[in-house]
């Protein structure tokens, strides 16, 4: 299969990268905006002697308007069609609701939201092909309706509840051309984005749990699922 993964330099997007890395047969493509960290995944992955086609690039999503021109060229060098698409690169930013500045609340929704919805787009002539591929969204608890919200997340809660929504307006509208969207609302898992939110709160999931929970649903769950927001936590945060 054909794997893309953002936010692979470090934890969930990390473990993902290696777990997928295990079968041979997978070709995958490792987005992040560092390419030091990026180097560190590509030599876990030697030092595991991981006889796969795993492909790094290094692009800071946040310059959305170069997904087209720059990360997705550099993408069909490497595949023509995408299989599954997991979108779980993420920025959070901890602080009053007053306290933000414009610039701030621009970088969030351009991370967490808009460069996810560029990047489906742009993908989507490769996604076309042949069916049914599976697009998973990554949220948070944060922003799945109904649950409980914390101080100093507004924005960054916001930004996952409109990647949840699109999720179920993109199953809808391209039902019929085999792409299954789907969104997995996270719950706490010990990364360093957990400690900006709950500075001191150590969480009893640990990122390579987490990591093959979705590389499990992002293969299986197109079976059941489409145009779902799944909420995955069992505690609160």
């Amino acid at each position: 299969m054909n794997i893309i993964i953002t936010g692979a330099s470090k934890g969930i997007g990390f473990e993902l990268a290696r777990i997928f890395a295990k079968n041979e047969n997978n070709t995958i493509i490792a987005i992040a905006r560092s390419e030091s960290l990026l180097k560190e995944l590509k030599n876990a992955c030697i030092r595991q002697d991981l006889r796969n086609k795993l492909k790094t690039i290094a692009f800071d999503l946040e310059k959305i308007n170069e997904i087209k021109t720059v990360l997705v060229p550099e993408i069909i060098k490497h595949m023509q069609t995408v299989d599954i698409l997991i979108n779980n690169a993420g920025i959070l930013i901890n602080q009053p609701f007053e306290h933000f500045k414009t610039n701030e609340i621009k970088q969030i929704f351009d991370i967490n939201f808009f460069s996810h919805a560029l990047f489906i787009n742009e993908l989507l002539p490769y996604l076309k092909v042949g069916n049914p591929k599976h697009v998973v969204n990554i949220s948070s608890m944060g922003g799945f309706q109904g649950s409980l919200k914390f101080p100093g997340l507004a924005y960054y809660s916001a930004s996952k509840a409109a990647l949840a929504n699109l999720s179920e307006c993109l199953a809808e509208e391209y039902k019929n051309d085999g792409i299954i969207f789907n969104c997995l609302a996270l719950g706490s898992v010990n990364t360093e984005m957990l400690q900006k939110a709950f500075p001191n709160y150590t969480s009893k999931t640990n990122p390579a749990e987490m990591a093959e929970f979705i590389h499990d649903f992002a293969i299986n769950g197109h079976q059941f699922f489409n145009g779902k927001i799944i909420p995955v936590s069992s505690i609160t945060p």
